[in-house]
């Protein structure tokens, strides 16, 4: 067993951060849900909770926290309809759940946790996930409770942009952007990562991106944990998450050379952007990203949370 020192959280809220679009109040509520996920993951892993456990706690306040596009806070489908996604993985025992297209849950990674323990299945959507998580005494609301006044004006303004043939999607573009996730290293040196999302705005035809496919969006393995935050359709393409652990375990590479060569250079070359947090065995983390910033932070076992919102935003590395 590692010692409890090397023990570590990290989140990401989402890239696409972009100033234009947020207020000071904007930040300091993000930075404040930040370190509540933090603080709530650290609590686990003071108690000796697994890596798994720790990763739920975390994604969880970040469901419920409504500036981030995932569970409360997600965006709008093309006809004003909250989709949510999101998956976990256990790097100890190669277990992995997930949930796509659901739109009761409050709570997705709860959910995809639900699958992962108490199903013969990996993945589950729409209605059958629905009633699979009545089923399991998971938090059912009503629809209106993933109303936002501020998603909603989101999707207005796509919608108004559709009609007059501006729509724009690609690089730099917000409508693909505000997933949460968070990647653990326990006491036990076991590694666990999830992801949470509701999706791209304006989405159509039940369009589902990276944050619910094992290898995509999220990754753990005995060596390195993923979870990614970006343009989906890329993520899947260069199976972003699992291709990160893949060059730290079979490729020689350390955690930070691997994240920055596929979120930085896969992705980017592919016609994606975005960001990812990763952490290895040895507690290190990598915050990649390629946009004005990402909403991103970790806690050690000294309990004092650490975030950032721009890319200028300084971030001490782990241990220091």
């Amino acid at each position: 067993m590692q010692p409890l020192a090397t023990a570590v959280l990290a989140i990401h809220g989402g890239a696409g951060v972009e100033r234009a679009g947020m207020t000071a109040d904007d930040v300091a509520a993000a930075r404040a849900a930040l370190e509540r996920a933090l603080r709530a993951g650290h609590a686990r892993l003071e108690a000796g909770a697994p890596a798994l456990e720790v990763v739920g706690a975390a994604i969880t306040v970040l469901e419920d926290a409504p500036m981030f596009n995932a569970g409360r806070g997600a965006v709008f489908t093309h006809d004003g309809r909250n989709e949510l996604d999101a998956s976990l993985m256990d790097g100890a025992s190669g277990r992995a759940g997930a949930v796509a297209g659901v739109q009761r849950v409050r709570n997705p990674i709860l959910l995809a946790r639900a699958v992962m323990e108490h199903s013969p299945h990996v993945m589950m959507v729409g209605a059958g996930a629905e009633a699979f998580a009545g089923e399991q005494g998971v938090t059912l609301v009503e629809p209106a409770y993933f109303h936002t006044d501020k998603r909603w004006e989101q999707l207005q303004r796509a919608l108004r942009e559709d009609a007059a043939g501006q729509a724009q999607a690609g690089p730099g573009s917000t409508m693909y952007f505000g997933t949460v996730g968070a990647v653990a290293l326990d006491g036990a040196g076991h590694l666990a990562a999830g992801t949470s999302t509701g999706g791209m705005t304006n989405k159509r035809y039940g369009r589902v991106g990276d944050s619910p496919i094992i290898g995509a969006g999220t990754w753990a393995d005995a060596a390195c944990a993923v979870s990614g935050t970006g343009w989906g359709e890329y993520y899947i393409r260069t199976a972003a998450a699992h291709e990160i652990c893949a060059r730290v375990r079979h490729g020689g590479e350390d955690i930070r050379t691997a994240a920055e060569g596929v979120i930085n250079g896969d992705v980017v070359r592919a016609g994606g952007d975005g960001g990812a947090i990763a952490l290895d065995a040895g507690g290190t983390v990598a915050f990649p990203f390629n946009t004005e910033g990402m909403f991103r932070g970790w806690i050690g076992t000294d309990g004092v949370p650490h975030v950032a919102v721009f890319a200028e935003d300084a971030l001490p590395a782990v241990g220091e």
